[in-house]
């Protein structure tokens, strides 16, 4: 089974990623990591955190000559930043009567400050800030370029790309390009179509202008999937619920929705669903669809179409004009904290979504194919594929 956690703060000395569950043989480079930390990193809109940093990966177990060895992935990200928060994040207890700097007694609306600090029972609500900050992401883009190394070994591309960033929103493309990273991640805030590209870049700078943020929406679309994962049986094995659950946990995002979604919903069923037709790929069992309405996912399982879902992210909740809050220690009216931060984080954010998709896909792959070495699990996958047939009996499949 796959699991990862993340460890660390934002301006702590570095982010910790651990993926257990990872077949043993699986060829693993850092540098096939530091390509998704890169990519997080890039798109116009973003603060001056990303100036100063140079994401990078440094395994720490789990990988030996070039290949994993089935024991836990352990990676670290450090953070260039600390050395300037050293005094601020540092573990030891302060000397009596010592104040630390940039204390946050102002905490910001739509973020995790002030609920946190009351939850935790902190004074200090960069206790709260820390962890919540979008900074973790990186950690979990490590744990997701593992699992999309394992994907990869059998023919399963993760992609996306920007649909709407504030009040543009692009014209939907006659057909996705492939690879579709390599098309969306030319455009500075990672869009297909050229003039709604530009007038992102507009609207970021407007915004940016106004000392104001943007929000958006991301698609992610992951192709080669196999028929077959998750199940239909039980409520917490629903493939569909797993994803939307893995992507609704990225900070900020407020809405996802799988296929046609929300728009389903206004149509009648004659129009909604996808008629099957045969001639698919093995993956498929050799069936097709004429649509994929249904995102590549129906009865909480995958189809064998490419599965795709697309993220909302609210704007970001720290502005350089800030909004109106209570100070903790006096209860008095005041200005929200206003914390070094991004007019938009969209474009990361589906590098990010596309990770938090190779987690869960990975994930179901390793439950359903099993195997503790990448050769074990890829016999189990071709035996499947091999004998791919409902009720029994075999049916006819094209490559």
């Amino acid at each position: 089974m796959i699991r990862f956690t993340t460890a660390g703060e934002s301006h702590g000395r570095g982010l910790v990623a651990v993926v257990e569950g990872v077949p043993a043989g699986l060829p693993l480079r850092a540098e096939d990591i530091d390509l998704q930390l890169t990519r997080r990193m890039a798109g116009h809109g973003r603060g001056a955190r990303m100036k100063i940093e140079s994401d990078a990966v440094e395994f720490l177990s789990g990988v030996r000559a070039g290949e994993t060895i089935g024991s836990p992935v352990a990676m670290v990200i450090w953070n260039r930043d600390w050395e300037n928060w050293t005094d601020v994040m540092a573990p030891e207890p302060d000397e009596e009567g010592a104040a630390r700097r940039r204390r946050v007694s102002r905490p910001r609306p739509g973020h995790a400050d002030l609920v946190g600090v009351l939850k935790y029972s902190r004074r200090d609500a960069r206790d709260i800030l820390e962890r919540a900050s979008a900074r973790e992401t990186a950690a979990r883009v490590a744990c997701g370029a593992v699992c999309r190394r394992l994907l990869a070994e059998f023919g399963v591309e993760i992609g996306s790309h920007v649909v709407a960033l504030g009040a543009v929103r692009a014209p939907e493309p006659s057909a996705l390009p492939v690879p579709l990273n390599d098309a969306a991640d030319q455009s500075p805030v990672r869009c297909l179509d050229p003039e709604a590209s530009q007038a992102m870049v507009d609207a970021v700078d407007a915004a940016a202008a106004d000392r104001d943020t943007l929000g958006g929406v991301v698609e992610v679309v992951a192709r080669g999937v196999v028929l077959g994962l998750g199940s239909h049986t039980s409520w917490d094995r629903r493939l569909d619920g797993s994803l939307a659950r893995a992507v609704m946990s990225i900070p900020a995002v407020k809405g996802v929705e799988i296929g046609a979604g929300f728009g389903s919903a206004a149509v009648r069923g004659s129009v909604a669903h996808d008629e099957i037709v045969e001639g698919g790929p093995p993956r498929s069992g050799g069936f097709a669809r004429r649509s994929n309405r249904a995102g590549g996912l129906e009865g909480g399982m995958t189809t064998g179409e490419p599965v795709v879902l697309r993220a909302a992210m609210k704007p970001l909740s720290t502005l350089r004009r800030p909004l109106d809050t209570v100070h903790l220690e006096t209860g008095e009216p005041a200005k929200a904290q206003s914390e070094r931060s991004d007019v938009t984080a969209v474009p990361a954010m589906g590098v990010v979504a596309e990770a938090m998709v190779a987690l869960v896909l990975a994930r179901e792959m390793c439950e359903k194919f099993g195997g503790d070495s990448l050769v074990e699990m890829r016999r189990n996958y071709d035996a499947y594929l091999a004998c791919m047939r409902p009720g029994g009996e075999e049916v006819g499949r094209s490559e």
